[in-house]
C-alpha cells in the first residue's frame, strides 16, 4: 500500500487535523507499513531505526481506536527508560490533543501521590517502565482489565536492563483479547523469544535504510589511548568547523564529566541524559536547536526521539558495543541530503569492535591522524588574519582607531599597539590548552577472549576457605570483590548484573572484573577507586523487579 498523506490511511479526522498543523505532510515508511495493519486489528513486530517515526507509527493506530473520556485505561505502552517515557507520553499527548484525550507517565523517581492522583481523576493512555508499572499494580492503584492495547517500546532494551520478569507479570495481568505490538531496534533471540509468547499471529515489519551509513556522511577514526580521549577531542574541536555536535558516552555519569571538561577547556557543552527533569531536557535542546549551545553530550537512550536534521558532527567518544547502534549513532548526522561527519576515538582494545562495524555496515572507517600542535596554532593564526582583514574592509573601527590615536599621541608605535592589542584579542586561547597526546600503548588483545577477559569463568575448583568459594589468585591486584545477595538460583545471569551495576552507578560496563555466579550471591571484581561510587547506589540496584543489595565481600 502506497500512502501519499495520513487522511489515506482512513485516520479518524481530529488526527489528521492535529498532525497537519504539527508539520507532518507524508509518512515515513515505518508508517506506510505498520499504520494499516494496526488499524486492522493486528499484532505488529516492528524493527526500525531512531529517526523513522516509529512513535506516531503505534500512537496514531491507538489515538485512532481510542474512546475519549471512557473508564478505564485503554492502552500501555512500556518503555525501559524514564526519559524514554516522557518522551512518548508527550507525543501521543500531542497527537491526540483533538480528540481530548488524557495521557500519562509513570515511572520511578516521581511522586506517587502525584500519579495516584492522576489516576483518579482518568486517563485513557498509560505510558511507564515496568518498575513502577508493576509497584502501581500491586497496590492496587492500576487497574489493567480494560487495556486493549499494549505497546513494547524499545523491547530489547528493556530485556538488556533485565524487566523481563517485570514485563511478563504486567502482560500476564492484562486480558488476553488485545492487540499487542512490539517494537525493538534489533530483533534478538530473547526478543523473538518474548514476541512468541505474548503476539497472536503477529505481522513483522522491518524498515532499513538502502545504505546502513548514508552516503554523505564522511567516517573516520582517531586511534588514543584512553586516558588522551579528552584531549583528543578537543584538538579535533579546534580544526573541524563545527555548526552542531552530538558526542555519545557510556554513561550518564560520563555526559556531566565530559560536558564539564570540554566546557572548562572554552567548548561550551552540555549534557543530555536520563537524570535530567523534563524541564531542564526541553531547555536544553531548545538552546541547541537555537544554536546557543553547539555540541550536546548524550547517552544513546537519551538520544532517542531526538530529531534535528542538521547536525554537522557525530561523536563516538566511547564505541557503542552494537554495530547497529554505531549505525543509529552516525545516521543522526547527513540528513536531508546534507553532509555530514563521524568521527570515532577508538584505544587499541577498540580495534575488534571495529571490525565488526566494517564487516556490519560493508563500509572501511578511514583512519586520520590527530592534528599537530603545529598545525593546532597555524590554523589559529589563520582564523585570527581572516577576522582581522574582515573588520579592516568593513571599516567599522572607528572608535579602536580613536584609541589607537590616543595611544600614538602618548609615544607608542602603531606596530607595538596592533601587538598589544592581538595579544588581549588572542586571551581566549589561554582557555584552551593543547595538551600533549601519548604514544599508543599496543596491548595483546584477541578479540574472540574478548568475554572471557571481561567475565572470565573459574578454571579451577574453588578454594574452600576463600570468600563465596573464590580462589585466592583469581583477582587482579588492583580490584577488589563486592558481592550481590541474589545469584543462579534467583534466576540472575552475568549480562543482568552487568546492565544493573553499569546503569544505576553510571560506571563503564567495561570497567566492571570478573564476575563469578554461586547459587545465591554473585562476586563481582571492581577498580578500588570505584569501590565507593558502587557502594553509594546501594538500595538503587534492581535486577528485574527485585531489588539487590551491594556490599564488601
Amino acid at each position: 500500500m502506497t500512502t501519499e498523506t495520513f487522511a489515506d490511511f482512513g485516520l479518524h479526522p481530529d488526527l489528521v487535523q492535529t498532525i497537519t498543523e504539527l508539520g507532518f505532510t507524508d509518512p515515513t515508511p515505518i508508517q506506510q507499513a505498520a499504520i494499516p495493519l494496526l488499524l486492522a486489528g493486528r499484532d505488529l513486530i516492528g524493527q526500525a531505526q531512531t529517526g523513522t517515526g516509529k512513535t506516531a507509527a503505534f500512537a496514531l493506530p491507538i489515538l485512532h481506536r481510542l474512546t475519549p473520556r471512557q473508564k478505564g485505561v485503554q492502552a500501555l505502552v512500556l518503555a525501559p527508560t524514564r526519559e524514554l517515557a516522557i518522551q512518548v507520553a508527550e507525543a501521543i499527548q500531542r497527537y491526540g490533543q483533538g480528540r481530548g484525550i488524557s495521557v500519562l507517565a509513570v515511572y520511578g523517581g516521581q511522586s506517587y501521590q502525584l500519579q495516584l492522583r492522576s489516576l483518579r481523576q482518568g486517563v485513557e493512555v498509560i505510558v511507564g517502565t515496568p518498575g513502577r508499572l508493576l509497584d502501581l499494580t500491586n497496590q492496587g492503584s492500576l487497574d489493567l482489565s480494560t487495556v486493549q492495547t499494549v505497546v513494547l517500546d524499545e523491547a530489547d532494551e528493556m530485556l538488556s536492563m533485565g524487566f523481563v520478569e517485570d514485563i511478563e507479570l504486567i502482560l500476564d495481568r492484562i486480558p488476553t483479547e488485545r492487540q499487542t505490538m512490539l517494537f525493538s531496534a534489533t530483533i534478538s533471540k530473547r526478543v523473538q523469544g518474548l514476541s512468541a509468547r505474548y503476539l497472536r499471529d503477529p505481522e513483522t515489519v522491518s524498515i532499513t535504510p538502502k545504505q546502513l551509513t548514508g552516503a554523505t556522511i564522511e567516517q573516520r577514526y582517531y586511534l588514543v589511548n584512553q586516558q588522551d580521549k579528552v584531549n583528543a577531542l578537543t584538538r579535533l574541536f579546534e580544526m573541524e568547523t563545527i555548526d552542531s555536535a552530538l558526542i555519545f558516552v557510556r554513561t550518564r555519569l560520563g555526559t556531566g564529566e565530559l560536558a564539564n571538561q570540554l566546557t572548562s577547556r572554552g567548548f561550551a557543552a552540555e549534557p543530555l541524559n536520563g537524570d535530567l527533569s523534563q524541564d531542564a531536557r526541553i531547555q536544553v535542546l531548545t538552546r541547541y536547536r537555537n544554536g546557543q549551545v553547539k555540541v550536546l553530550v548524550a547517552t544513546d537512550v537519551a538520544a532517542r526521539g531526538l530529531v534535528i536534521d542538521d547536525i554537522s558532527h557525530v561523536f563516538n567518544f566511547d564505541l557503542p558495543d552494537d554495530p547497529e547502534v554505531y549505525v543509529h549513532r552516525v545516521g543522526r548526522t547527513g540528513r536531508a541530503g546534507r553532509e555530514g561527519i563521524a568521527i570515532s576515538l577508538l584505544t587499541p582494545k577498540d580495534r575488534w569492535q571495529l571490525r565488526r562495524i566494517e564487516d556490519y555496515t560493508r563500509f572501511k572507517l578511514n583512519k586520520a591522524e590527530l592534528p599537530t600542535i603545529q598545525q593546532i596554532e597555524n590554523h589559529r593564526q589563520s582564523l585570527l588574519m581572516e577576522q582581522l582583514e574582515v573588520w579592516i574592509k568593513r571599516g567599522r573601527c572607528r572608535r579602536e582607531r580613536e584609541v589607537v590615536d590616543m595611544l600614538v599621541l602618548t609615544g607608542h608605535t602603531p606596530e607595538d599597539i596592533a601587538a598589544a592589542a592581538l595579544k588581549l584579542a588572542r586571551g581566549d586561547e589561554k582557555k584552551r590548552p593543547i595538551d600533549p597526546i601519548t604514544p599508543i600503548k599496543e596491548e595483546h588483545f584477541n578479540p574472540r577472549d574478548r568475554k572471557n577477559e571481561r567475565f572470565p569463568r573459574r578454571t579451577g575448583p574453588a578454594s574452600p576457605g576463600g570468600p563465596g568459594g573464590r580462589r585466592g589468585g583469581d583477582r587482579d591486584k588492583d580490584m577488589v570483590p563486592l558481592k550481590l545477595d541474589v545469584g543462579r538460583a534467583d534466576g540472575v545471569a552475568v549480562n543482568h548484573v552487568v546492565a544493573a551495576l553499569a546503569h544505576y552507578s553510571g560506571i563503564a560496563a567495561n570497567q566492571l572484573g570478573k564476575i563469578r555466579l554461586d547459587a545465591n550471591h554473585t562476586l563481582v571484581d571492581v577498580p578500588e577507586q570505584m569501590v565507593g561510587r558502587l557502594l553509594s547506589k546501594n538500595g538503587a540496584y534492581r535486577i528485574g523487579r527485585r531489588t539487590v543489595n551491594l556490599e564488601r565481600a
